[in-house]
């Protein structure tokens, strides 16, 4: 009887409790966003409902769209890693207009957001939109995700980004559209944006679509299209950034479109390994940039459309695409611990090298001065080593002294280049090596180019070796009698080893012999504007398989030969004329004897300049005639001479 009791009394008072548990004074609790939920367990995606900040402690995966949208704030503090599916356009962060994005990262621990592989297009990056001008109009649409951008506040705010960094992004949308590194749709000047860092994207790095927004301490590792991109009328300011390019390929540093807003760039350096283009500017387009630096590019300024050159403002003047804005960097990315990247190295070579130095080909080298090799000591170059010459003019040159040893060992696929950037005649000095072989002009003779000792009484001296150069834009004026040549070969002796060598663009002789033994074969001289082969001072070697071509009006001669005849011996010549000219001049009592002669194109083959004896010129087994068209030769088959296009 007592349990019976027992069990309907608590019975009883279990319905009581549920009853008086659901009445109508107690709160409802509401199920938690599936969003939240989520991100509580590291995941981002889907449309974010509310502020929330996320937790550095944890490893987020980036596995769709993760979207900010009007009214929200995302805050990432410093630490935070967010790993990134490989999902292409599917996978991408995006700050909607009136959202709020804050990364707050430090120096010690920047905010990384990256696939696990790193490698470019893998997702899509990180877009912010705006409500600030833009000439797409307001409530433009957006070419990435169809997002609403644009308006009339110039100052609005769309949060803050500090100490960012960004790898593996550019996902292909369609043939004409990519995700960027970071895509900035009229963002306005109160959004705060500092130490960002994008690296291997397969578009641009950062790209302004209108807007006002400023950048300070960019960062862009070889982002395949453009590092830096901007169009709709961006009017903000990127100050102190820093580019550089070790892959073939990418586009530009600077790409600039439509209309000109006339952003600034204030201090910009950019290093290319690989050649390309610096700054473009389609349309209308321009900018104001101060502390400009370039190094490595083949063009400097491409108006791509023909817009006017004084929308670009370079250090106080119009921008101008004969110059090689080689200066010294103003940006240094080693002191930016914030970035986690490895530098391609560039090494400057400059002043005396005092014992054997050997460069490595895996580095990118800058050429920045007099870089000149002393008695006793030598220097190597490996194959398919790149010298970038600054356009310094005279100041700039390699020299090997009497005594010193050159070694470039280039091969047929993997070339040594020395050059300037832009490739133009007279930027800089070029080679010069001086040996102890014998010359009219005596033993420790003065050179007129550096007031280099040459000559002695060994004839099989031995200066080292050089195979398979490519050498541009070389000439640099000294004085009005003296320039520089693309290769000096001062009283250089038979020893030394001279095969495969090009010399492109010079604005004096393309190879120059003074005096000496030395010989060369296979030889490409191109638009060398003063002589393409000259020699002096009693030159008795040759060359065997020389190829020389003109196409710029203007040069002096295929050959001159000058003063003494020592009968340089000459195997296989072809040179060619599309501008006539003069073919082969011989000054004074000189001469040579040429086996294989072709020669087309030029206004005059033989000019016997002093009214030397024919009977100096030996041309297969006859004495020189300028009455002789020279045709009947065999043309030198360069068609396997790949090696000559090797450029920057």
């Amino acid at each position: 009887m007592k349990k019976t009791v027992f069990k309907i009394f608590s019975l009883a008072l279990i319905a009581t409790l549920v009853f008086t548990s659901c009445g109508d004074d107690d709160p409802v609790v509401d199920p938690v966003p599936e969003v939240i939920e989520n991100l509580e367990m590291g995941v981002m995606a889907g449309e974010l409902p509310e502020d929330y900040t996320l937790d550095p402690t944890m490893q987020y995966n980036l596995t769709g769209s993760f979207i900010v949208p009007e009214g929200v704030t995302l805050t990432i503090p410093a630490g935070t890693n967010i790993l990134a599916d490989n999902g292409g356009t599917d996978v991408y962060i995006a700050v909607l207009k009136g959202g709020d994005i804050h990364i707050q990262g430090t120096e010690s621990s920047p905010v990384v957001m990256s696939s696990a592989s790193g490698n470019p297009g893998d997702w899509g990056g990180l877009t912010i939109c705006g409500n600030a001008t833009t000439t797409a109009g307001v409530d433009a649409e957006a070419e990435v995700g169809g997002f609403i951008y644009g308006g009339n506040d110039d100052g609005d705010n769309s949060g803050s980004i500090s100490n960012l960094v960004i790898i593996g992004t550019g996902a292909q949308i369609n043939s004409e559209s990519q995700y960027n590194g970071v895509s900035f749709y009229a963002v306005g000047s109160g959004t705060t944006v500092e130490n960002v860092a994008v690296i291997n994207g397969s578009d641009d790095g950062v790209e302004f679509f209108g807007g006002t927004v400023s950048v300070t301490n960019l960062f862009l590792q070889n982002n395949e299209d453009d590092a830096i991109d901007w169009t709709e009328g961006w009017s903000g300011t990127v100050t102190n950034a820093y580019v550089e390019h070790t892959i073939e390929g990418f586009s530009t540093v600077v790409e600039a479109d439509k209309d000109n807003a006339n952003p600034k760039l204030i201090n910009l350096t950019a290093v290319s390994t690989v050649g390309g283009t610096a700054l473009q500017f389609k349309k209308e387009s321009g900018a104001t940039i101060t502390g400009l630096s370039l190094s490595g590019y083949a063009t400097s300024i491409d108006m791509k459309d023909g817009g006017p050159l004084a929308n670009v403002i370079i250090e106080g003047e119009t921008a101008d695409p004969s110059k090689s804005y080689n200066a010294p960097a103003t940006v240094d990315p080693g002191n930016w611990s914030w970035v986690d990247a490895e530098l391609a190295e560039v090494v400057v070579l400059n002043g005396e090298v005092t014992s054997d130095v050997e460069l490595d080909a895996t580095k990118s080298y800058r050429l920045t001065g007099s870089y000149i090799v002393k008695d006793g000591a030598s220097l190597t170059i490996p194959a398919g080593t790149k010298i970038h010459a600054d356009a310094g003019g005279t100041e700039v040159y390699i020299a090997v002294l009497k005594g010193g040893g050159i070694f470039i060992n280039g091969t047929a696929d993997n070339p040594v280049v020395i050059a300037s950037d832009l490739g133009s005649p007279g930027d800089w000095g070029g080679l010069t090596i001086c040996g102890k072989a014998t010359t009219t002009a005596g033993v420790d003779a003065e050179a007129e180019v550096g007031g280099f000792i040459y000559g002695g009484n060994a004839d099989d001296d031995n200066s080292g070796a050089i195979e398979y150069l490519v050498i541009k834009g070389t000439g640099a004026q000294i004085n009005s009698e003296s320039q520089y040549n693309g290769v000096s070969l001062y009283a250089v002796g038979s020893q030394t080893t001279l095969n495969n060598i090009a010399v492109i663009n010079g604005s004096d002789d393309g190879i120059e012999f003074f005096g000496g033994t030395a010989t060369v074969e296979n030889i490409y001289l191109e638009n060398n504007e003063d002589d393409a082969v000259d020699w002096t001072e009693g030159w008795s070697g040759g060359i065997t398989n020389t190829y020389i071509s003109h196409t710029i009006e203007g040069f002096s001669t295929a050959f001159e030969g000058d003063k003494v005849n020592n009968n340089p011996q000459f195997t296989n010549v072809t040179a060619i004329s599309t501008v006539g000219g003069t073919a082969l001049q011989f000054k004074k009592e000189s001469g040579a004897t040429i086996t294989n002669l072709y020669l087309e194109g030029y206004d005059k083959n033989i000019d016997m300049k002093d009214g030397g004896a024919l009977s100096n010129v030996q041309i297969d087994g006859a004495n020189a005639d300028p009455e002789a068209n020279y045709t009947a030769g065999t043309k030198v088959d360069i068609s396997a001479w790949n090696w000559i296009e090797a450029s920057l």
